[in-house]
């Protein structure tokens, strides 16, 4: 006998009901979400990408490597994941790591916006200097995070569920983004220049530390005790897992090829299109969050009905493709950015929520954390990182070559070669990857289109 919802209830307790929960699982879902929406405002300041960390980066003298270099540092600080893994399965305390080492990575941002009265001393690299060494800091403690919260959420999640759950929740945080990110906007542009950078990493980092307290109020709950079995034998294990692999070997390439030029958006969009930090924010976190709002629900219904891979190959091949935009990109010319990311977020929306549910599905219960440690590491130091670096590195040649320097820049160009190599990777690498379902391609698009 199937169970009858309450219409009155809330889309999640509908979701609870129908998995047949008991109080603390939800009272815990209901904490994580939390600490969620205020992670993901906490990331809209306090990130490598971010308008308000490449803005304060821009007024300390940063250049083309630098900005790669603050991108690419978080990716790289994802290799502390493994031996975090290795701790959390050996002492089963997710929770105190949690409130600690992942508390101070996140407290350490509120010094981020004092960084410039550093700079009263001429010609200084101090303030730069510190700003890096800072965001490595962060970065390194911030590594216990996702080994500890992402399978603390699957524990709490019945697979049937997450799906839809983690699309409910991409919509929640994405109205957030909305309303935070013009707020946010809105600061930088109107503060003076001597404080504007203090109120907004303190507001940044404070959220970022009610993340980690939401998590003090979720209860741990283990599917399975993690196995307390050597290192080297897990992560043999999970390289010879054809499914976990196959994903992680299609995300370090979509990574590589999207941050080969998705890191200096932000800054071609400021420094060459000549946008100011409101434009950026409407036409780039608002747009790309109405879009969100409105598609990742039908994305989470059609990855509980037709399954990941079908999800992830739609997903990809749209976002692949919407980067072209900038290639018409004209100094003022909003369309570019705003094209960008309504039509991306509609795409990029669906290939992040197969990502992280083909995570879950890919890593046994007992091992996820050094499964999801050992991800993370691989797609953020081969894909992020790299791809960042290589980006860099890219433009800094170009620069000093004096290369493409008509209306057909060095910017576009990278932009061009990542699109085409993003493609590419999606049309060879995504096909061979299994699906929970025997739902074909063609099933998800006349699910998608309200024919199935």
């Amino acid at each position: 006998m199937g169970i009858k919802l309450n219409r009155r209830a809330g889309a999640f307790e509908n979701l609870y009901a129908e998995a047949g929960l008991p109080k603390d699982v939800r009272r815990g879902l209901n904490w994580i979400l939390g600490g969620n929406l205020f992670g993901t405002l906490h990331g809209i300041v306090c990130g490598g990408g971010t308008a308000a960390l490449v803005g304060l980066a821009g007024m300390l003298g940063a250049g083309d490597m630098e900005f790669g270099l603050l991108v690419a540092i978080p990716q790289i600080a994802a290799l502390l994941q493994i031996p975090f893994a290795l701790l959390v399965n050996r002492t089963h305390k997710r929770k105190i790591y949690m409130l600690t080492i992942g508390l101070f990575s996140r407290l350490l941002w509120m010094l981020f916006g004092f960084l410039p009265l550093l700079s009263r001393v001429p010609e200084s690299q101090l303030p730069l200097v510190t700003l890096i060494c800072l965001l490595g800091i962060s970065s390194a403690c911030g590594a216990v995070i996702n080994v500890c919260w992402f399978p603390w959420f699957s524990d709490l999640a019945p697979l049937r569920i997450r799906g839809r759950w983690l699309s409910l929740r991409d919509t929640l945080t994405a109205v957030g983004s909305l309303l935070f990110g013009l707020l946010v906007a809105y600061l930088l542009d109107v503060l003076p220049v001597d404080s504007k950078y203090i109120v907004i990493f303190l507001v940044g980092g404070g959220l970022g530390v009610l993340d980690m307290i939401c998590f003090a109020f979720a209860p741990e709950v283990w599917t399975a005790k993690p196995k307390k079995a050597p290192m080297h034998k897990t992560i043999l294990e999970a390289l010879c897992n054809k499914p976990f692999m196959r994903l992680t070997v299609m995300w370090t390439a979509w990574n590589f090829t999207a941050n080969l030029s998705g890191s200096f958006l932000t800054p071609y969009a400021m420094n060459s299109m000549g946008l100011n930090f409101m434009q950026i924010t409407i036409f780039g976190t608002v747009a790309a969050s109405v879009a969100t709002v409105l598609a990742v629900p039908r994305w989470g219904r059609t990855l509980d009905q037709f399954g990941s891979k079908n999800v992830m190959l739609i997903g990809c091949i749209g976002a692949s493709l919407t980067p072209a935009f900038y290639l018409f990109s004209t100094p003022g010319n909003i369309w570019p950015t705003l094209l960008h990311n309504v039509i991306g977020a509609l795409f990029w929306s669906a290939s992040n929520l197969a990502a992280n549910s083909m995570q879950l599905s890919a890593s046994p219960d007992e091992s996820r954390p050094t499964y999801i440690a050992l991800f993370s590491c691989i797609t953020a130091l081969a894909g992020v990182a790299l791809g960042t670096l290589c980006g860099g590195w890219f433009l800094e040649a170009c620069n000093a070559a004096g290369w493409f320097t008509g209306s057909f820049d060095r910017y576009k160009v990278l932009i061009l070669l990542s699109v085409v190599l993003r493609f590419g990777f999606t049309l060879l690498l995504v096909p061979p990857m299994s699906n929970e379902n025997n739902a074909t391609l063609r099933d998800a698009l006349r699910g998608l289109t309200g024919r199935a």
